[in-house]
């Protein structure tokens, strides 16, 4: 099977990269079970049915955009916006998932023993993965040729759904609510 370079890295950066999200969060959530409640800090009770059914639309979005960019865009033909090739998908994708990564250790550690510096690194890890997945949203929308056409549109409003959860709640709403 003959693999684009950038794919290739486009498939190690989802993998090794998205292992280490998902171990931070299990790791964070089996280490810390006195106070893995605090990780909401004063969000309202009323809004954690929102941001569960938006972490299910943005895993799912997340899948949707990812098939779309792996799986039915030529790497050798695709542009974004006429300027960029392929190669800034596997850039966007870890600009979303090192920082993804970090959220979740820094976030206890600001817990734990908070400061300045850690209430700061936890808003920088959260805005860059907010400002890249808008990014991303902005890649996707400008590819070209986007075809077929059904699957590009999934591919755009699941990465709409991520972006809304990453861009707007956890970077944006989600501060505003911690510390506790």
């Amino acid at each position: 099977m003959n693999c684009h370079p950038y794919k290739i890295w486009l498939w190690a950066i989802n993998i090794l990269g998205g292992t280490a999200v998902i171990a931070s969060y299990a790791i964070g959530i089996i280490t810390h079970p006195q106070t893995r409640g605090a990780l909401w800090g004063n969000v309202p009770k009323a809004l954690l049915p929102w941001y569960t059914v938006s972490m299910l639309a943005a895993a799912a979005g997340y899948c949707a955009f990812s098939y779309y960019i792996l799986f039915r865009v030529d790497p050798e033909g695709a542009t974004v916006a006429g300027r960029f090739s392929y190669g800034v998908f596997p850039w966007l994708y870890a600009l979303i998932l090192v920082p993804s990564a970090l959220w979740m250790p820094l976030t206890f550690a600001m817990i734990g023993n908070p400061s300045p510096l850690l209430w700061v690194a936890v808003r920088v890890v959260l805005g860059v993965t907010g400002i890249a997945s808008l990014l991303l949203l902005a890649a996707i929308i400008a590819l070209e040729p986007h075809e077929p056409v059904w699957p590009h549109r999934i591919a755009v409003v699941g990465c709409a759904a991520f972006s809304l959860q990453t861009a707007f709640l956890d970077a944006l709403v989600w501060p505003y609510y911690f510390p506790s």
